[in-house]
């Protein structure tokens, strides 16, 4: 192993170090710490933030990199310095200066959005957003110019490597061509369904004694991680001390407990990430799609199935009492449920598709300056009436205000959430082609299998393969829309 190596790899050991500080203070900001701790906290992340973009686009890491790219290396570590030249372009085309700005007026943004949204103030969020977005557009400039694209597509690739505009409009133009139709079929079915509604109120305290009865049953490993509450539920922390949080209502209790089974999900990979390459870019989740594919294939494959909400039936009844409404069959039409609805969050899998394409073509023309922040709400509203039928005339908490992520300036991470579906869908025909008893497997409560399937095909590679790769050695197929279509129709019109 060359020198140069050796230097790396204690370098992104440093950087992983501070990356673990930065996010226990970001989860700490957004669950624990009072509103006069906001301006000093971002001040301090900003700080974080620029030291660590100073420690990684240092002279001498870029000579670490031309050396170590001549000395012979094997697979993983072949892996692990093409994921550290990555990091080190990404970063060192941005000026310390724009790193910084960012970084403030994301927490500024953040921070205010959290009085504003209840507020519906959609003014006092735009005054602040329209500083991120200016900023977005600033580093999407220099990343497109850098790598020879869209603006838009600049800010894609950084948390979706490969993935381009051109590919999200043929996949989600596809989605498009057949949802609103399949949507509108399945909500004509279940019109014809009587479905009764647990009578609350269901106690926060009760709620949380399911959330983490669910988490046991998943396999989270408590001893590296905890659950906590927030305005917009997350998964954050690191590895070895993951931080997912949820938030309750007492008036329903569905929407809390499959919050706790998605961000599971995405806790499991972290918590089964290779702990041999811990500290270096490849011990690191894939992608942000692949994440994403994580949590919904434990809620949405896993969790709203027939065999895992029988498994959790029990669970419920224990914590939360009993009932017509939980009766099993009652139950598992609950939990299968579709209505379009204003709220992501809260989307039947049917429906979701449509919030993130219409957040897509918002955020892609946002960039490009086709559009400013100020014609975002009256975009939403023709798009949420052409998607779902739905209108959020002035009602900008339940409309345009009601994400976390443009706060912050990710713009490019919404198509992930779709994309992460497809993903899951196709890992799921995977498992069941691996293991045809995968449903009675579940109904029994023996889970490990299924585990053992995604630590083998995905939680164990972090960072090694391709996302293309990853998920061909996986399934023996590229990303393929069709398993994503068959297991709506299956689940939602033929009842499998």
């Amino acid at each position: 192993m060359s020198s140069a190596y050796e230097n790396l790899t204690k370098t992104f050991t440093r950087l992983s170090r501070f990356g673990h500080l930065s996010a226990i203070a970001g989860w700490d900001m957004m669950t624990m710490m009072p509103p006069g701790g906001s301006a000093p906290r971002g001040a301090a992340l900003a700080e974080l933030s620029v030291l660590q973009h100073e420690i990684l686009t240092a002279k001498q890491v870029g000579q670490w990199l031309d050396e170590a790219e001549q000395t012979p290396l094997n697979d993983v570590e072949q892996a692990n310095l093409f994921e550290m030249r990555r990091a080190y372009q990404q970063a060192a085309l941005l000026p310390a200066s724009l790193v910084e700005a960012k970084s403030i007026a994301g927490s500024r943004c953040e921070h205010a959005w959290r009085q504003q949204r209840p507020a519906n103030d959609w003014q006092g969020f735009a005054e602040n957003l329209q500083e991120v977005v200016r900023l977005s557009r600033e580093e999407a400039e220099i990343r497109a110019q850098a790598n020879g694209c869209s603006r838009y597509d600049a800010l894609l690739d950084v948390f979706e490597p490969g993935m381009t505009s051109a590919k999200l409009d043929k996949t989600f133009g596809n989605i498009k061509s057949w949802l609103p139709e399949l949507l509108q079929r399945i909500v004509e079915q279940q019109s014809r369904e009587q479905v009764a509604l647990p009578p609350g109120p269901f106690a926060v305290e009760s709620q949380k004694h399911l959330a983490l009865a669910v988490m046991k049953q998943l396999g989270f490993d408590f001893n590296a991680g905890r659950l906590d509450v927030s305005s917009h539920p997350f998964c954050g922390g690191v590895p070895e001390d993951v931080r997912i949080t949820t938030r309750y209502n007492e008036n329903e209790f569905i929407s809390a407990m499959m919050g706790v089974i998605h961000e599971t999900g995405h806790a499991r990979y972290e918590q089964n990430l290779p702990k041999q390459w811990a500290g270096q870019p490849v011990a690191l989740a894939r992608s942000t799609a692949i994440h994403e594919s994580q949590s919904l294939f434990f809620e949405k494959q896993l969790g709203r199935s027939a065999e895992f909400l029988n498994l959790l039936l029990p669970h419920v009844k224990q914590l939360l009492g009993d009932g017509p409404a939980l009766e099993p069959a009652n139950f598992i039409a609950l939990n299968q449920r579709v209505k379009p609805g204003l709220i992501r969050v809260d989307a039947d899998e049917v429906s979701y598709p449509a919030h993130v394409i219409l957040r897509y073509e918002i955020e892609r023309a946002l960039i490009a300056g086709e559009v400013e922040v100020g014609d975002i709400p009256a975009l939403w509203q023709e798009k949420m009436q052409a998607l779902l039928g739905l209108d959020t005339t002035g009602n900008y908490r339940d409309g345009c205000m009601q994400d976390i992520h443009w706060t912050d300036g990710a713009f490019g991470y919404f198509p992930t959430y779709t994309l992460g579906a497809m993903y899951a869908a196709q890992l799921f025909q995977g498992v069941k082609k691996a293991l045809p008893q995968v449903s009675e497997l579940i109904r029994e409560g023996n889970l490990q299998p299924v585990f053992d399937w995604l630590s083998q095909n995905i939680w164990q590679h972090g960072s090694r393969f391709s996302t293309r790769q990853l998920i061909e050695n996986a399934t023996g197929e590229d990303l393929n829309p069709r398993w994503f279509r068959e297991h709506l129709e299956n689940r939602y019109l033929n009842g499998l």
